[in-house]
């Protein structure tokens, strides 16, 4: 199967990974790496994005190991557009989180227009942190918790912001 996602991936976290496991597990994958003039769009909040070449690097390192890990091949791709690489007729599938899921039907909405057959949807539950909030980049770059959910050693004890 031919499985695509796509994402910011800044910085890389435990959700992420759980999403890369999903993707890999079902075959090879295709990466839609958000163009740095997309990235700021696609946020739920306001807040720094480290440049394209810097996310590319990082997400090939985590990229190269669950390949190997499932003799899987991966490519990475610079997404342009919200609806990304996933409204190209060779998928089969695409990986989402369950916030980005109504983006995947609107993809099948642009796929059906174009003749080309539904992606299969795969849904990946959030990954929770210590504290059972989700993992988020944001919370990571707040420095509410490490990219494993941890709390940081100023916020033990104390309730995270919820996003």
């Amino acid at each position: 199967m031919d499985v695509a996602l796509g994402g910011t991936f800044d910085p890389i976290h435990d959700g992420h990974r759980a999403l890369f496991a999903r993707a890999f597990e079902l075959g090879d994958v295709t990466v839609g790496l958000t163009a740095d003039e997309l990235a700021p769009e696609t946020r739920h909040t306001e807040r720094y994005v480290e440049p394209f070449a810097e996310r590319r690097r990082a997400l090939d390192a985590e990229l190269s190991s669950f390949a190997a890990d499932h003799d899987r091949e991966y490519t990475v791709r610079e997404l342009t557009e919200p609806t990304g690489i996933a409204v190209e007729p060779q998928f089969d599938v695409l990986v989402v989180s369950p916030e980005t899921a109504d983006g995947g039907e609107r993809i099948n909405e642009i796929r059906e227009s174009r003749g080309l057959d539904p992606l299969r949807i795969e849904v990946v539950d959030h990954v929770p942190a210590e504290d059972g909030d989700r993992i988020s980049s944001t919370r990571v770059v707040r420095g509410e918790i490490d990219e494993h959910g941890n709390l940081t050693p100023d916020r033990e004890g104390r309730s995270a912001t919820r996003e």
